[in-house]
């Protein structure tokens, strides 16, 4: 929205500026339902997990990826005609995507590689559509997804309320309303957690509300029992906090008072720390990873040819043998191949150095705690190389560093 009509308008209650006005704040809508659509396709239905609504699971499935067709009809609407802006990160997403496809034409189970890989194609081409919106002032995406986030906690903490018993099976908190696995409601709960911290930090945000954000959205995090994202949340706040640390008192104040906490509560209340990191485990299971280090060791030890070490066996559900692969970096070779992971390796490092020569600001600490939050979660987690919260989370990180501009751009 235009700074200058919206004063106009107000000042002069004139007609015609609310006229202009007003489909402005449409578009944005808009803008903001395309966004949501996207969201709500990452958000994947998993029928076996628990959950109070009876939603069959084909219908919960066909909602979540019918909502990416709907969100590129909405955003050929909302962008008419057609503007896109030229983007390193959107080519580096286009590849990912074409990569994919390649990979997946000859794939054993070749309906199931070719329609993660079209998907993964509509993904980028919805994202490109958006570009127009990238630099706004008041960062309508970032915004945009963190209210998406809380509409997404705020349907699991009614499941707590609702059901205590079935949202915490075996002790872990997952969603009931919409099934939802405890590893992404940890997740969510993470990148709200530091985007408001980062909000706070930067004086975009009052004390108040991010108070009250984050003490609701730090306990879901614990209770998920979620270690990968508990860890990448630290790394990322300490990593986008330090490139204010110089610049705002409020962020050298905070981090004195956060080492002091850590300091205390590593001295009164370690054991309970290890405990929860235990989640239950033995010594044996926690070398292991959970199981993953032997699924691991099976991919790298599968026989390949050189095609399918170059460029995978095409785009899977991330699974190895009926297990699950949870490692972006093992799923990226398995299914697109070295390749794959090149292209991977290209996103992050372009981020890093777009954020690195970004001027010290909110921008910037905003983009740097997402990319090494994504960074970090990678390890044990998947997701950089299909549709899904972690290439959307990134994309905010490349709107966050982008130096065009525009019209639309500044508002």
């Amino acid at each position: 929205m235009s700074a200058l009509a919206t004063i106009g308008a107000r000042l002069a209650g004139d007609a015609g500026g609310r006229r202009v006005v007003r489909p402005e704040r449409r578009r944005r809508r808009r803008v903001q339902a395309v966004w949501g659509l996207l969201v709500l396709n990452v958000l994947t239905f998993f029928p076996g997990s628990p959950h109070l609504l009876p939603i069959p699971g084909m219908v919960g499935k066909l909602i979540a990826q019918a909502s990416l067709p709907a969100a590129l009809l909405l955003a050929l609407t909302v962008n008419r005609p057609a503007r896109i802006r030229p983007s390193v990160w959107i080519f580096l997403l286009g590849l990912l995507a074409s990569e994919s496809l390649v990979a997946s034409i000859g794939a054993e189970f070749l309906f199931g590689a070719l329609y993660r890989a079209v998907r993964l194609i509509l993904f980028v081409a919805v994202l490109w559509l958006l570009t127009p919106w990238w630099t706004r002032r008041d960062l309508l995406l970032l915004r945009t997804h963190l209210m998406f986030l809380w509409i997404v906690l705020g349907s699991v903490l009614v499941g707590l309320l609702v059901a205590p018993g079935v949202a915490l099976t075996d002790d872990r908190l997952g969603g009931i309303l919409w099934p939802i696995p405890p590893t992404q409601v940890g997740h969510y709960a993470a990148v709200a957690t530091g985007l408001t911290t980062m909000l706070w930090l930067s004086g975009l945000l009052r004390r108040n509300l991010a108070l009250i954000s984050v003490l609701l959205a730090v306990p879901v995090l614990l209770l998920t029992h979620t270690r990968t994202a508990l860890v990448a949340l630290l790394a990322g706040v300490v990593v986008g906090g330090l490139s204010l640390f110089m610049s705002r008192a409020r962020v050298r104040k905070s981090f004195a008072i956060g080492l002091a906490f850590f300091t205390v509560g590593a001295l009164t209340v370690g054991s309970v720390v290890t405990t929860w990191l235990a989640r239950g485990q033995d010594t044996e299971d926690l070398a292991a990873l959970t199981g993953r280090r032997m699924v691991w060791e099976s991919i790298l030890a599968a026989p390949r040819s050189t095609w399918e070490t170059l460029f995978g066996f095409g785009l899977s559900n991330k699974s190895f043998n009926g297990l699950p692969i949870d490692s972006n970096w093992l799923g990226t070779y398995y299914d697109i191949g070295l390749v794959g992971i090149a292209i991977n390796v290209t996103m992050l490092l372009f981020l890093l150095t777009a954020a690195w020569f970004q001027p010290q600001g909110p921008r910037r600490a905003l983009a740097l705690f997402l990319v090494a939050y994504c960074v970090v979660a990678s390890f044990t987690e998947s997701g950089l190389s299909d549709a899904s919260p972690y290439l959307l989370e990134l994309t905010l990180a490349a709107c966050l560093v982008y130096s065009g501009t525009s019209r639309e751009g500044v508002r």
